[in-house]
């Protein structure tokens, strides 16, 4: 049994990350969820306290999420539309074939966006510009979270590795 959780939190942990980049799914949960089943395991021993901090760090980031690219909007002179713009340039962005299209994608979604809602383009780039380094900062943030909890799976999966794969 301690095996297949094994499995499953990885499949989290890895979810998670692919999360961290993907709007869709929030990644840095995801894999906390994939440190909880590991917890949950018999042979591992996870520290109750450091599961705790993981997981208010993931609470954390998971709101965060949505005020950080807001905040870059704002700072430029952005408006929801840009952030819906950017948004909706990340999903064009991954699915296209173009190369770059992730980076691409919510920038021109996001100018776009101003530009539907504001008639002059120079503060409509400015504002995707915004929401852009905000969509940037948060995704960064966000893999960086994920990729600690890969490491700290990875720590305590090595330091076990013994018990749970002896047959």
């Amino acid at each position: 049994m301690d095996v297949i959780l094994v499995i499953l939190s990885a499949l989290f942990i890895v979810v998670g990350l692919f999360g961290s980049v993907l709007p869709i799914l929030p990644g840095p949960p995801l894999s906390w969820l994939g440190l909880l089943i590991l917890h949950l395991t018999k042979t591992v021993q996870m520290s109750s306290s450091l599961l705790i901090i993981t997981g208010i760090i993931a609470a954390i980031i998971f709101i965060m999420d949505y005020m950080i690219p807001a905040m870059g909007a704002k700072k430029f002179g952005g408006s929801k539309s840009g952030m819906i713009g950017t948004t909706i340039g990340l999903a064009v962005g991954l699915i296209s074939p173009i190369p770059g299209g992730i980076i691409i994608g919510p920038f021109l979604g996001a100018f776009i966006g101003e530009m539907l809602n504001k008639n002059n383009s120079k503060t409509a780039f400015k504002a995707a510009i915004g929401s852009f380094i905000g969509f940037l900062a948060s995704t960064f943030i966000k893999f960086i979270v994920s990729v600690i909890y890969l490491g700290i799976y990875i720590s305590t999966l090595w330091q076990y590795k013994h018990e749970l794969f002896t047959f």
